[in-house]
């Protein structure tokens, strides 16, 4: 993919169809190039890949002739893991290092992004969670397996000293060796429906409501809840500052291609901003 679209340029193509000739200022952008980078650009359909490609070494094309024009002489640079770039990747990051700056973002910004975005800024919280699943592979497998659900729940409100003897009996999920133990569970470590019983559910008795999921249907138990905290400014300054100045530099890069295209005689297809 080129170092344009890597910056996060907001541009797109205008064309409906696979044109016959791609062009920049004069130069033909090969088609089997364009269909060699349709691999980096899935799209639903082969033809908005296709155009989505051609856009891509347009926009490239555009930033090497630019930094030809300014005499730039490449100086490739090599990353951790000892991968060079090569002499055109090297052109256009320092066209854009030259022509596009960026302020950084000072300690007023940081706090105000900060204050406005709490809740981006806690821990998650961490649930121990013990559960019983009930597998269902179809609506009927469903029915039958809501109803033993709760069955199930109404013992354990009654007995919940049950739930491990339970879980041993009835539970499809591996965690039935454990009595149903999960362990601890953070954002990220279960599907959805599940996650979102956890949140409202009481800790230290079943959960009276039972769980669907494309699993089956789960009984659950949330052992011990460990609640998120607000993190200090101090503790994400530096990744705010990083988040504010990546976001200036995006628009930045944006609108420097924008006014480059202005200027180009661009055949084949047309780049305009995202907002048009």
């Amino acid at each position: 993919m080129s170092q344009a679209a890597a910056s996060g340029c907001s541009v797109r193509s205008a064309i409906t169809a696979r044109p016959r000739k791609v062009s920049v200022n004069d130069v033909v952008i090969p088609r089997e190039a364009i269909a060699r980078e349709t691999q980096n650009h899935p799209a639903p359909t082969p033809i908005e890949a296709w155009q989505a490609a051609a856009q891509a070494l347009a926009i490239r094309e555009l930033l090497l002739q630019e930094a030809r024009r300014h005499n730039v002489e490449a100086r490739p640079l090599t990353d951790a893991d000892g991968r060079r770039e090569t002499d055109e990747e090297a052109l256009i990051r320092q066209i854009i290092e030259i022509e596009v700056s960026t302020p950084e973002a000072d300690e007023a910004a940081c706090r105000r992004y900060f204050e406005k975005n709490r809740a981006r800024f806690r821990t998650p919280p961490l649930y121990e969670v013990s559960h019983i699943l009930l597998p269902a592979a179809d609506a009927e497998t469903l029915a039958a397996a809501k109803t033993l659900a709760q069955s199930l729940i109404d013992e354990l409100i009654r007995r919940p000293d049950r739930f491990a003897a339970l879980a041993r009996d009835c539970s499809a999920c591996p965690s039935a060796a454990n009595g149903g133990n999960l362990g601890q569970i953070g954002p990220g470590q279960t599907v959805d429906a599940f996650e979102r019983a956890l949140a409202g559910a009481p800790v230290g008795v079943v959960c009276p409501v039972a769980v669907e999921s494309r699993f089956g249907v789960h009984i659950i138990r949330v052992d011990h809840c460990i609640a998120g905290r607000d993190l200090p400014f101090e503790l994400v300054r530096d990744r705010i500052a990083n988040w504010l100045e990546e976001s200036v530099r995006r628009s930045a890069v944006h609108q420097y291609i924008t006014i480059l295209a202005s200027r180009a005689r661009i055949e084949g297809i047309e780049l305009r901003s995202a907002g048009q």
